[in-house]
């Protein structure tokens, strides 16, 4: 790779000798200048004490206490450039306690990123680039939104995940092509969340080596003490989760915490949380080491104190020395030649292995096959199908074009079908597998596809029943809030699923999955709407898609895959038309589109000529303009019955005043699902009374 070369024992291509370190490291003799360093690490925590106060609101204390751990991982460890803030061979940070949010402004913008002292003067300000946790949509740099504690521990894992089935696919000897490391700073609050519990299970497992967490170990929570709540052995908790657990006794030890983050980084089985013990609100004669500077500014009075005790001057606020300045630059100097050398390595790559460069090209663009539709499986009209099995042969059709699809199931791979004939699956021992056992942890498998598809290069899906989108509704909302195209297969959707019973049937949970502002919620009526969907969820990367699908058979309706997949697009389009013009209108969406044309024919032998809508995807219909919706839901037909069996809460949009909804507005039950299909009134003969009733 000409004169640049791979060191593996820094995770990266670089020049050498390496510039930006005092001292080689393995030394005896020390890697930081201690002067230089404390002035730099005392700077981080007085620009977030100043924007804080400024603000009138924040988390002073953690950045504070993290600020040497933080200022060692990115003068030392972490390979970004700012110029290219999506350089793909980067290391990933993660500031998992995004509450401390202004740990990672003040890193980012020392380190040359475009985010002002302006913009930090302007923190939790409406429109700011530094809002009250980070936001990866507002601010380069953040490669993840973390607000819900956990959630960042767990998109970590997901990154990592990504980073290892790239390299195991792309790499070849010589050209590391992708091949970094994930860093997270992770608190008390994160490793109580339960998602904590399950992702660090898988990661362990996973065996993730290039994972490195650096714990801040401050023992204050909110509340006070975390002796109040949180007393369990974290290091015997991890090490049973097969990670390395490493040590730090004192969150100002530079040396020691350079030290370890080199152990973690030659550790390649396994991943590693350090423990750094670190005192919340350092240097706060009054408050640190207390509740009091978590979540609140520390005051003027305060400030002048600590500004004393750390040696700080009192004024300007928002100070950065020239010499911190230069320093902390040259964060950006250094990963500005890593990328350039990735880049060179890179055109070397191109000449040696050509087919895999341009698919390497291809999946960090997301680019999709042009003849997508014409790839899906057809589907025989009058057949029989269940939604979840249509799912199946989707993915079946489409994995040999889109090999960067990857996804996996919350221990339902037999029920979801989401698995890929002849596809691997993903291990510690075979990470170029693409399919993924995700256990029964449902939260951490959406968080951790959401930290996969954060990652890059990857597009992912996950499966679970429809029900239990309850257990991972935060990380869907995330997934929404950062406009990233997860998709979501959720099975066995209504009672149809029978036997199982109420436990098991989703009922409210159409409704709570549209309510998520930025999410398509498809819930398809037969296999081509089924594929039809699949083909909107693929084109969508700005924000997830949820796919309700059925355990029981249903009937095709339209075998014309390609007109369905046009209709679907639009969310809602006519499936049987009136003879003549309609004096009602049916409108149902997944099993219940069946009902509907069931109760369609009823009332044509009465003399009632309705017309039948499909309705897959709502928010496509929304999406639509007055017009087409006018075509398909005339406005001067008020005779109008939704029927879904779920909540019946939201169609009074569409029926208006006067139409009646024929849904489910109890639990559901126990029994076959033909039984309770008419034990809760969802049958053809009922839908027809409610519209002859209106009439």
């Amino acid at each position: 790779m000409r004169k640049d070369h791979f060191d593996r024992s820094i995770g990266r291509i670089i020049t050498s000798p390496l510039p930006y370190l005092s001292m080689p490291i393995g030394s005896a003799s020390p890697v930081f200048d201690p002067a230089l360093a404390q002035q730099s690490i005392n700077t981080i925590r007085f620009l977030a004490v100043d924007a804080v106060q400024k603000a009138n609101s924040g988390h002073p204390g953690m950045p504070m206490g993290a600020a040497p751990m933080a200022y060692v991982t990115w003068q030392q460890h972490l390979a970004i450039d700012p110029s290219a803030p999506k350089w793909p061979n980067r290391d990933r940070f993660v500031l998992s306690a995004g509450h401390g949010s202004m740990l990672i402004y003040s890193l980012l913008h020392l380190s040359g990123f475009d985010l002002s002292i302006d913009d930090l003067k302007n923190f939790r300000q409406l429109g700011s680039k530094t809002p009250g946790h980070p936001e990866n949509f507002h601010t380069a740099g953040i490669e993840t939104t973390t607000g819900p504690l956990g959630q960042g521990f767990a998109n970590g894992i997901g990154m990592a995940i990504a980073e290892s089935h790239l390299s195991a696919t792309f790499n070849r000897p010589g050209y590391p092509v992708a091949d970094h490391f994930t860093f997270a700073i992770v608190s008390d609050g994160d490793l109580m969340e339960g998602i904590s519990h399950e992702a660090a299970s898988l990661a362990g497992h996973l065996q993730l080596g290039k994972l490195i967490y650096l714990y801040d170990d401050n023992k204050i929570s909110i509340d006070g003490s975390t002796e109040l709540s949180f007393t369990e052995d974290v290091t015997g908790r991890f090490e049973a989760y097969g990670w390395q657990v490493l040590e730090v006794k004192d969150g100002n030890d530079i040396e020691g915490i350079h030290s370890a983050i080199e152990a973690a980084k030659a550790e390649s089985g396994k991943p590693t949380i350090i423990r750094v013990k670190t005192v919340i609100g350092y240097g706060s004669p009054n408050k640190g080491g207390t509740a009091g500077s978590h979540g609140s500014p520390l005051g003027d009075a305060e400030i002048v104190l600590t500004k004393d005790a750390l040696g700080w001057p009192q004024q300007p606020t928002f100070l950065v020395p020239e010499d911190v300045r230069e320093h902390m630059g040259g964060i950006a100097s250094k990963g500005y030649r890593n990328r350039k050398a990735w880049e060179r390595m890179m055109l070397d790559y191109e000449e040696s292995f050509p087919e895999l460069a341009k698919a390497w090209k291809k999946w960090n663009a997301g680019q999709l096959p042009a003849n997508l539709v014409d790839l899906l499986p057809t589907f025989e009209k009058g057949s029989s199908l269940a939604t979840r099995a249509a799912s199946g042969k989707v993915l079946a059709a489409i994995s040999k074009d889109v090999p960067y699809l990857v996804g996996g199931s919350a221990d339902l791979t037999g029920s979801n079908l989401t698995n890929i004939p002849g596809r691997k699956d993903y291990q510690a021992t075979s990470p170029e597998g693409g399919y993924f056992f995700f256990g029964v942890r449902e939260h951490a498998m959406a968080s951790i596809c959401n930290g996969m598809e954060l990652h890059g290069g990857l597009r992912t899906y996950c499966g679970t029943f429809l029900v239990f989108s309850d257990y991972m509704r935060p990380s869907i909302r995330l997934s929404a809030l950062m406009k990233i195209g997860v998709t979501y297969v959720l099975t066995h959707d209504s009672i149809g699923l029978g036997e199982d019973g109420p436990t098991h049937q989703p009922i409210e949970h159409f409704m709570a999955l549209r309510a998520i502002p930025n999410c398509s919620f498809f819930r398809p009526a037969d296999g081509p709407e089924t594929a039809a969907s699949w083909v909107c969820a693929l084109e969508n990367t700005s924000g997830p898609s949820l796919l309700a699908l059925s355990r029981q058979n249903l009937p095709t309706m339209n075998a014309d895959v390609p007109h369905v997949t046009n209709m679907v697009k639009k969310g809602a389009y006519v499936v049987r038309e009136a003879n003549g013009t309609p004096r009602a209108l049916i409108m149902a969406t997944g099993s219940e589109v069946e009902v509907a044309m069931g109760a369609a024919e009823i009332l044509a032998l009465k003399g009632v000529e309705t017309r039948v809508i499909s309705m897959p995807c709502w928010e496509n219909f929304e999406a639509q303009d007055a017009h087409y919706q006018e075509s398909v839901l005339p406005s001067a037909v008020s005779v109008r019955v939704s029927v879904e069996a779920g909540i019946t809460f939201g169609w009074e949009r569409y029926i208006g005043k006067t139409g009646k909804s024929i849904g489910i507005d109890s639990f559901g039950a126990s029994g076959p699902a033909p039984e309770l299909f008419k034990h809760f009134g969802i049958t053809p003969e009922n839908v027809a009374n409610a519209v002859l009733d209106q009439i």
